[in-house]
């Protein structure tokens, strides 16, 4: 079997891998890496659980090649926060009840958190209300538009919203 010398930098950490080259980025991180936060559902980018943050861009691991993201900085659901504490945004989901079974809740948060970014670096949406003003307003219908590539089987919808609306400000 063929593989290549890979170079990944995982939740700040340095991974030198020899990596099948058709090994998806989902695989390489819970397979290789044994980070098993990020969750394979559909394995074809509809569901969102897979989840993770790539140079602070939110996107499906199961859908990219692992080798595509040498020296890029991957950022998954263990890498959020210190150990032993809680991302802002996965307290409030604790304290708004943002999850049932809890399977897709690291790929909503990873992508609750890119799409913060996105928010802020004025990326409007389908439904943003003005594509001309200084600054785009975060409604719940913002939020769900943007949330909408995540599913959650347990249709905790309004609470995800709700744990989202209240962090914004500190992601």
């Amino acid at each position: 079997m063929n593989t290549l010398n890979v170079s990944l930098n995982v939740n700040g950490q340095a991974h030198a891998l020899d990596l099948d080259p058709r090994t998806t980025l989902l695989d390489t991180l819970r397979e290789t890496l044994a980070l098993t936060g990020s969750k394979k559902g559909c394995d074809h980018g509809q569901c969102g659980a897979c989840t993770v943050l790539v140079n602070g861009t939110r996107i499906n691991a199961c859908l990219t090649l692992a080798v595509m993201h040498e020296g890029d900085e991957i950022t998954t659901i263990e890498g959020l926060a210190p150990l032993n504490e809680l991302h802002p945004l996965q307290a409030a989901f604790i304290a708004h009840d943002g999850f049932q079974c809890g399977y897709c809740t690291p790929g909503q948060i990873c992508s609750a958190i890119g799409m913060v970014h996105e928010i802020a670096a004025g990326m409007p949406s389908h439904v943003t209300a003005s594509l001309t003003a200084p600054e785009i307003e975060l409604t719940g219908a913002e939020i769900r538009e943007r949330m909408s590539g995540n599913l959650c089987r347990c249709a905790a919808y309004p609470n995800i919203v709700r744990a989202i609306a209240e962090t914004a400000g500190q992601i």
